[in-house]
């Protein structure tokens, strides 16, 4: 039986937080099944804290080199996670994302009850390709006058599964929200 203090303890070994592991940040994403990535720069504090000797380049190269990307998964919310990662969890927090929508302070009175296969067979093609969420409201508005582009990106952010493609989340960079499917970007038919 573990006692309450060993049960926090190994948790914390766990989250590589007791001390320092010798870890590619690679794996170390892949270990820790994610970082937070709301800011698109937090992950690197996070593994400057965990890994010894981290070099924020090598996490940057991972994020350019596709090893690692940044997604709404747990949560609903931006994570980094691996590529591998991204197609296994994306489709399991599916729930999470259609009760976002409807819950939406914003977006609910468009989202509820709309038939959004049509708005996701527009969005797919178009997100086939990195676009900024500016141009995709935009083609949204064109295509659909008579909705609301806001709500309809909502619709395919948590639909489509879409990553956020760099220069955002790089190190050393600066950039607005791009966004791509996560199939297209790494390379993934389905």
């Amino acid at each position: 039986m573990l006692t309450d203090r060993a049960l926090g303890r190994a948790t914390l070994a766990r989250q590589l937080l007791l001390e320092r592991a010798t870890l590619d940040p690679v794996d170390a994403v892949d270990r820790l099944v994610g970082l937070q990535a709301q800011n698109p720069l937090d992950p690197y504090s996070a593994l400057w804290s965990r890994l010894v000797g981290f070099d924020p380049t090598t996490l940057a190269a991972a994020v350019v080199g596709r090893r690692v990307v940044r997604i709404v998964v747990m949560r609903g919310t931006i994570h980094l996670v691996t590529a591998a990662d991204c197609l296994r969890i994306r489709p399991l927090v599916q729930p999470v994302l259609d009760a976002e929508m409807v819950r939406h302070s914003q977006y609910k009175g468009t989202l509820t009850g709309l038939e959004l296969e049509p708005v996701l067979a527009f969005g797919r093609p178009f997100l086939a390709e990195p676009r900024s969420v500016r141009a995709l409201r935009a083609a949204l508005a064109e295509a659909f006058p008579d909705l609301d582009p806001g709500a309809l990106a909502l619709a395919c952010r948590n639909r489509l599964g879409l990553v956020q493609v760099p220069p955002r989340g790089v190190w050393g960079k600066a950039g607005e929200v791009t966004l791509c499917t996560a199939e297209s970007w790494l390379g993934v038919m389905r």
